[in-house]
């Protein structure tokens, strides 16, 4: 239908913007992977966006998930929302990865989760690099001995860092946000450890994603600019 032309079309001027980006950072489109944001995207909206060739979808409600993974089949899904107690069971049930790890007391219910099954679950350590007050996240400054904390838990495999750019107009606010986040990243970059290998920098998303590519970013996640503001 018309529809499947937009999302391809959508999908086209991303990827032609994501290498422009990338190139700007010295690197190519196949350095950066897109994860699809199916926060307002209808089913068949998700299976088209498949049809191009989109592997890697991020969910941030586990209620919202609930009623479309299922029905998906081949995707890798990234939980990217922020995740309550009492929805880490029904989470590991739907999800591959978590992108949204913001405090040591849910990556310990994480490990509790998964240790009986022996299951490893790669998990991002989301950081608030924007400073407001309303976004979840490590403190920057906190990250460090929540790691070392983390690191202790076996079943977590700490894969990456994730962080969402301040809500304002102004770009160089939202790129000083990315730097920092760049910066965490790298550091602990260099920590490796048996279930610690920082690989993903997950940064930008729909209104902003060219920024955080500039600044390194190797992971972006788009909803509106892929599937329009309303595809329900």
């Amino acid at each position: 239908g018309v529809l499947s032309v937009s999302i391809k079309e959508n999908f086209e001027k991303i990827k032609e913007r994501m290498s422009l980006a990338a190139k700007k950072s010295g690197r190519s489109f196949s350095d950066v992977t897109l994860v699809a944001v199916t926060k307002k995207a209808s089913t068949e909206a998700i299976l088209e966006a498949q049809q191009c060739g989109i592997q890697v979808f991020g969910e941030n409600r586990v209620q919202d998930a609930q009623a479309k993974i299922p029905s998906i089949i081949g995707a890798q899904w990234h939980m990217i929302g922020h995740l309550q107690s009492n929805k880490v069971k029904p989470c590991l049930e739907l999800f591959q990865v978590v992108q949204s790890v913001d405090s040591v007391r849910l990556a310990e219910k994480i490990q509790a989760e998964l240790l009986p099954e022996n299951r490893f679950l790669p998990v991002f350590l989301e950081v608030n690099v924007s400073g407001e007050e309303q976004k979840h996240g490590f403190i920057p400054e906190d990250i460090y001995s929540a790691v070392d904390k983390i690191k202790g838990f076996s079943q977590l495999e700490v894969k990456g860092v994730m962080g969402i750019a301040p809500n304002t107009s102004d770009a160089e606010l939202r790129r000083a946000a990315f730097k920092k986040l760049k910066g965490i990243f790298t550091v602990l970059k260099s920590m490796k450890d048996e279930h610690f290998e920082m690989k993903h920098l997950s940064m930008g998303m729909s209104d902003d994603f060219e920024i955080a590519i500039e600044e390194g970013s190797n992971m972006i996640r788009i909803g509106q600019a892929l599937f329009g503001a309303k595809s329900k």
